[in-house]
């Protein structure tokens, strides 16, 4: 039985968080689709491409894992891939409100959408790509919180030489 889900996000930058519910979600599933969106409205600091590349050699070379890109609602991802499930992460309670309101709506649009929750490490609920993103932006030591090839990938994007 091959059971994909896709975990979508903007992964801007991605975070040692993500990659923790890539873990756990290849626990559960026997492939992943990390889907990366495409939001006009938000200004990335990582373009698209770089967001892929960075993802995919963050997760090496596991063959169960797909790195993509979509735009658009993520139902009609689902539908054009013919993978109606769907992983997301959860850090708090303000998470799971959103999440929930965001999995109720998927199914309204595409009734055969199942979103799966699961938890981060805990030694990863507080960290999210935005604060990470700022607290780079501003200077900040945000190793240990990403991947190594992001930490660099930021610090290169910020002009900034690697910390000692």
């Amino acid at each position: 039985m091959n059971r994909a889900a896709i975990y979508p996000g903007s992964f801007d930058p991605l975070t040692n968080g993500h990659l923790a519910i890539i873990q756990r979600g290849l626990n559960l599933f026997d492939r992943l689709v990390v889907a990366v969106a495409n939001n006009p409205q938000k200004s990335p600091m990582f373009t698209v491409d770089e967001r892929k590349a960075l993802i995919r050699e963050a997760v090496g070379n596991d063959p169960r894992v797909e790195v993509d890109s979509f735009d658009g609602l993520m139902v009609d991802y689902a539908r054009t891939r013919g993978i109606p499930k769907v992983l997301r992460g959860l850090r708090a309670v303000s998470d799971f409100e959103y999440e929930f309101q965001l999995a109720n709506m998927n199914k309204k649009l595409l009734p055969e959408f199942e979103s799966v929750f699961v938890m981060t490490g805990e030694d990863y609920f507080f960290v999210s790509a935005r604060l990470v993103r700022e607290v780079a932006q501003f200077g900040g030591n945000v190793e240990g919180l990403v991947p190594p090839n992001v930490l660099e990938a930021l610090q290169r994007k910020l002009g900034r030489p690697p910390r000692s």
